[in-house]
Parts: structure tokens; sequence; C-alpha cells
């Protein structure tokens, strides 16, 4: 196998989103003190129906649907920044060149695999013992639920992901610091299983062809 893995650590992804984490606190805290100094001012309304208290009112709603604007992207941007740390920590530190289709190929589905030893440890116990067999059911749930939707994203329309077989892509990962907060300013694509062939379809192509000109 031509890729060279990084050993795993699900705690590196942890350490990898600390900063992003703290950041999303901070902006709640932000938000928090806001609507409390427009529920202050809510109370010095004497009368519920006034343009004031009305117009407070619709304030408070709209800092209250930014804030769950806010939320979404957040945890869109958390979740995507867990999956290019699993893949960065599986990428050699010292190679600077992209994936071939092939090694891309190979450690999307390790990924999609990622799950395997903590499932067994979960079907381990629930089968020790009658009262066990609900144990971690709700981990078990989400973990499948992911897990199919990701696989049928991969099998048909793509899954976001850099393209890793793209010079420039391959170094915006590595280059990347590891916060999720600075996901949202990476260009991602939809990683598909046939895309995958038909790079390396073209890639056996453009080798082919460069057998054939030096004999």
């Amino acid at each position: 196998m031509l890729m060279t893995l990084a050993p795993s650590s699900d705690n590196s992804c942890c350490r990898n989103i600390v900063s992003y984490q703290a950041a999303v606190s901070a902006n709640k805290n932000n938000v928090i003190s806001k609507m409390a100094n427009l529920r202050k001012e809510l109370e010095k309304c004497k009368h519920p129906n006034s343009r004031k208290t009305k117009a407070l009112g619709k304030k408070a709603r709209r800092q209250n649907n930014k804030h769950k604007t806010r939320l979404g992207h957040a945890i869109k941007s958390n979740i995507m920044g867990e999956k290019l740390s699993w893949f960065l920590g599986h990428i050699d530190e010292e190679r600077t060149t992209p994936l071939s289709p092939q090694e891309f190929e190979e450690l999307i589905e390790l990924y999609l695999h990622r799950f395997d030893e903590e499932l067994q440890q979960i079907a381990l116990k629930q089968s020790i013992g009658k009262n066990r067999a609900n144990q971690h059911a709700a981990r078990q749930d989400v973990i499948r639920i992911t897990l199919e939707r990701e696989r049928n994203e991969y099998q048909s329309g793509g899954m976001e992901l850099l393209n890793l077989c793209d010079p420039a892509k391959f170094k915006m990962l590595i280059d990347w610091d590891g916060s999720a907060l600075s996901v949202q300013h990476l260009k991602l694509d939809l990683v598909s299983h046939n895309m995958l062939q038909r790079l390396k379809q073209s890639a056996a192509a453009s080798t082919s062809a460069d057998q054939m000109e030096t004999v």
C-alpha cells in the first residue's frame, strides 16, 4: 500500500476544536447578555402596546433568530472540523504530495469503518446478561444512522470533503490550523465513489500514455 497512515487519535480531534468551542461559548454569552439587556428595557416599558415595546419585542425576536442561524452554522462547522481532523490525523505528517485516487478511496473506506471497534464493544456488553440488552442502544443507533447517511452520500451525490487528490486541496488540509472556526473558509468538494473511479481511470490512462512514450 503506497499510502502511509499516521496513528489514529480521537483525542487529537477533540483538541483541534477546543479553540472553536471556546469561540462559540463566547458568542453564546454575548447573545445572552444582549437578550438580558433587551429584557430589562422591555420591563421598563409601562404600556405593553406602546411603539417602543413593539420595537423592542421585534428586536428581541430578530436577535433570537440570528442566534439560531449562527448556532446552526456552528454545529455544521464543528462536525466538518471533526471529519477533517480525522483525515488529517491519518496522513503522514511528512507527506507533501496529494493522495492517489486509490489511496483516497482506501482512506474513505477506513473512515466509514471508524466506529467498528466501538460497535463491537457495545454488542459484547449487550450480550453479557439479560439486563444489558439495551445498554448503549441510543449511542448504537446514532452511530448506525450517521454511517448510513455518510455511505449513502458517498455512493450517490458525494460527501462534503476536500478532494485530497488535488494538490491545492491537499495542501489546504495540511496547512489547516485544526480549528473548526476556519472551516467556513475552506472550499469543500463533493467526493463520491464514482468521482474516484473516474480519477483512477484517468490516472491509469495517463500512466499508460507515459509508458508508450518511453518505449
